[in-house]
């Protein structure tokens, strides 16, 4: 696949460009994914990470930072979540280049197919050859509150419930606290992984918190938040800012006063914040209503706030099928020679 275009061009990003790039990253149908930072954190995980701009001249008009992680199979898989990146209007052009990088990508690094994961409520032409992925890498689904209305308005938009919960915690004077300190990782963690274990969910390990802080609170764009009530916190929550939406990411609520209704609290302290912060939107970030869902608690409450339901494409693979047939043929040779061991 060798697609060339006259007036656009794809190169590896610069230091130099980064700021630039992350700037089209927050104005574009993308996410904090898609950031040079987030790759930064990603290479502390062990991803190794390919950044690339599709220039029109000297101007950054799209592109796609790529993900791999070495995993000792052949059936590996390229991944870019928010991706593509593109200006309006520069979709038809841009899409072709990435694909011809992925393909080269995916031949030096051995992997089959390349799984994006765009924030779009319909799938365009532009990506046609890609297929529904059978796993998502963000949640297709979440519930996203509108902060741009006063905060009168937002209160009324919310449930009964969830107003008269959120006036219980202020009744009884749960305290608020939003932190970048890198010391706040330890309480948040320990809040976090009671309610993994509690909810029985997959959890991340506490090394990828230090990570994510060293990188992501260092640059001031994600800060934990702690609501206390008599001095014991009671609720944390992890949120990311990128363009104009705070994302709640991770979370987590001690089993002790649930009276006191500190995560709801927290979570409209969040929400005050972002607002003061030139937010317009607080995403919850993962929403279900199916009643069978092993998320539905998480979303009964966060539906407690009002707000828009928002179903995205979900994720894309795009198979090289050169790569595909490879992988086939030696899985097929690797149990032949098993079966005559």
């Amino acid at each position: 696949m060798k697609i060339q275009s006259e007036s656009l061009a794809i190169r590896g990003l610069s230091q130099e460009d980064f700021l630039t790039w992350n700037a089209l990253t927050q104005t574009s149908s993308s996410c904090f994914m898609q950031s040079c930072l987030w790759a930064d954190f990603k290479e502390l995980e062990g991803y190794q990470t390919f950044r690339y701009g599709v220039f029109s001249q000297t101007n950054l008009v799209g592109g796609c930072i790529f993900y791999y992680y070495p995993r000792p199979h052949s059936a590996n898989l390229l991944t870019a979540p928010g991706a593509p990146v593109s200006l309006p209007g520069f979709e038809l052009e841009v899409m072709p280049l990435i694909l011809e990088k992925a393909a080269e990508l995916a031949k030096k690094v051995g992997a089959i197919a390349l799984r994006i994961e765009p924030l779009l409520s319909e799938k365009p032409g532009y990506l046609k050859g890609f297929v529904r992925a059978p796993a998502d890498l963000m949640p297709s689904e979440t519930l996203l509150i509108d902060l741009r209305p006063s905060v009168k308005e937002i209160l009324t938009a919310m449930k009964p419930k969830g107003r008269y919960n959120l006036k219980l915690s202020q009744r009884y004077q749960v305290k608020t606290h939003f932190t970048t300190n890198s010391q706040s990782i330890p309480i948040f963690y320990e809040i976090f992984w009671e309610t993994v274990k509690r909810q029985q969910f997959f959890g991340e390990p506490y090394k990828f918190f230090i990570n994510l802080c060293q990188t992501l609170f260092a640059a001031n764009i994600a800060e934990v938040g702690f609501a206390k009530w008599q001095g014991e916190v009671l609720a944390a929550i992890l949120i990311i800012y990128w363009g104009d939406r705070a994302t709640y990411l991770y979370g987590g609520r001690s089993t002790h006063h649930p009276h006191v209704m500190a995560s709801y609290g927290l979570h409209w302290a969040a929400m005050q914040r972002a607002k003061l912060k030139g937010c317009h939107f607080y995403d919850f970030y993962g929403y279900t209503r199916d009643p069978q869902h092993s998320y539905a608690k998480f979303s009964q409450f966060k539906g407690q706030f009002g707000g828009r339901l928002v179903n995205t494409i979900g994720a894309q693979d795009y198979f090289f099928y050169d790569r595909l047939a490879d992988t086939l043929i030696k899985t097929w040779q690797q149990i032949e020679s098993r079966q005559n061991e």
